[in-house]
């Protein structure tokens, strides 16, 4: 519901789908063989691009990107702000903090939309996990946890950090701060990592699972299954039976659930809670509305759903915003197409391990496999080097 004879295509997240949704949009218009009257906005909360999968890495200065840059490049316009309303009726999304000083929301028509709000930690109401608590799940969280790492180095007590959340985050984390610590001059540091199964790893499969293990011991990380945490305080946490953990640094990575904004949007949703959406992107029965990346599950050639990944949330991106584009256009729109799932997970000094399929079989692991990941979250997964229009359409291509 653009004003005048202008149309508006707007996109929610500025994440690894967001980003590519915004470019998808941006490639159609450009293979328009006139110049279609269509504008492209992105809402972010801030003005970052944020390479969330390096978090849990020591050095995360470059794994966040400036929007303004890249979006010039394809013509989209970056409205900074929140999102706190989406009123698919009215075609209208609400969005606090935007615009001009002191002013408290606006609204934003748009004639198609695009969720890519991505998704957030879980962190559950336990006594003192948000005043006690750290965390990798933003830039500025790991940023924080930086800092309180190194506030602690020259004491006793910083030397232990327990990472409570055995998933792909923790581990990752788990792995990689011994030698973080170490580098910070703690010369026998402890870090501790546990989750309430009864098994690390145990989503891993029963393949990577004994590879995970071998890891966290080698690099001297203790494993501690069936752990309930009951309370945190500053000196560590209080377990479901009454016993304690000391820890000067507690890293809670248990968990994710999709933006709350896919629950005030109609349609259907997995028990995650995310909206379910076509092979196109589109959210059954709402006109004009998509979704890709973790606020959405999409199907996948071989009969799965796509993950919370960005492995999924990029493809589904570009395909998300090129439709909305080609919806808007009149034009067929295509359907998404992804290569087999796979998962390469970080062991830190002692390599990483690649399984395939959603059942997670181990297909290699070692320091070659380390150096594949490596290439992926340092240069696949960010936007092409050098940034113009050209290399950005060229990326955007729905089907890559």
């Amino acid at each position: 519901m653009g004003e005048g004879s202008v149309k508006h295509i707007v996109v929610i997240g500025g994440g690894f789908a967001g980003l590519w949704a915004a470019m998808g949009a941006a490639k159609r218009l450009d293979e328009a063989s006139d110049t279609p009257d269509i504008a492209i906005t992105m809402v972010n909360r801030d003005h970052w691009h944020a390479i969330r999968v390096r978090n849990y890495e020591t050095d995360i200065s470059d794994a966040r990107l400036l929007l303004g840059p890249l979006l010039e490049q394809a013509g989209v316009k970056l409205v900074i702000g929140e999102v706190t309303d989406i009123d698919t009726d009215q075609r209208l999304v609400t969005v606090s903090g935007a615009g001009n000083a002191g002013e408290k929301s606006r609204l934003l028509g748009w004639d198609r939309l695009v969720l890519a709000a991505g998704s957030a930690l879980v962190r559950p109401d336990i006594p003192g996990l948000a005043d006690f608590g750290f965390s990798i799940d933003t830039w500025g969280d790991a940023d924080r946890l930086d800092t309180h790492l190194r506030e602690l180095a020259n004491t006793v007590a910083g030397s232990s950090v327990l990472i409570v959340g055995a998933g792909m985050t923790g581990v990752e984390l788990a792995c990689e701060m011994p030698a973080r610590l170490r580098g910070l001059g703690i010369e026998q540091p402890r870090v501790m990592l546990a989750d309430s199964a009864d098994e690390i790893g145990l989503s891993f499969g029963s393949e990577a699972r004994p590879v995970i293990t071998d890891a966290l011991m080698a690099l001297g990380v203790e494993a501690l299954p069936s752990v309930c945490i009951a309370e945190i305080d500053k000196t560590g946490a209080t377990l479901g039976e009454g016993s304690r953990i000391d820890a000067a640094t507690i890293v809670w990575t248990a968990g994710v659930r999709p933006s709350g904004l896919a629950a005030i949007v109609a349609g259907e949703h997995t028990p995650d809670g995310r909206l379910r959406v076509d092979s196109c992107m589109q959210v059954a029965a709402l006109d004009g509305v998509f979704a890709a990346g973790d606020i959405a599950a999409a199907p996948t050639e071989d009969g799965n759903e796509t993950v919370m990944s960005c492995q999924h949330g990029r493809p589904m991106g570009r395909v998300a915003g090129y439709n909305a584009a080609c919806d808007l256009m009149g034009n067929d729109m295509t359907s998404f197409r992804f290569n087999p799932y796979v998962t390469c997970l970080d062991l830190g000094p002692v390599g990483a391990l690649l399984t395939a399929g959603y059942d997670r079989r181990l297909v290699e692991s070692g320091l070659p496999v380390k150096e594949r990941k490596s290439t992926t979250n340092r240069i696949n997964i960010y936007p092409p080097n050098p940034v113009n229009r050209k290399s950005l359409m060229a990326a955007a291509a729905p089907v890559v």
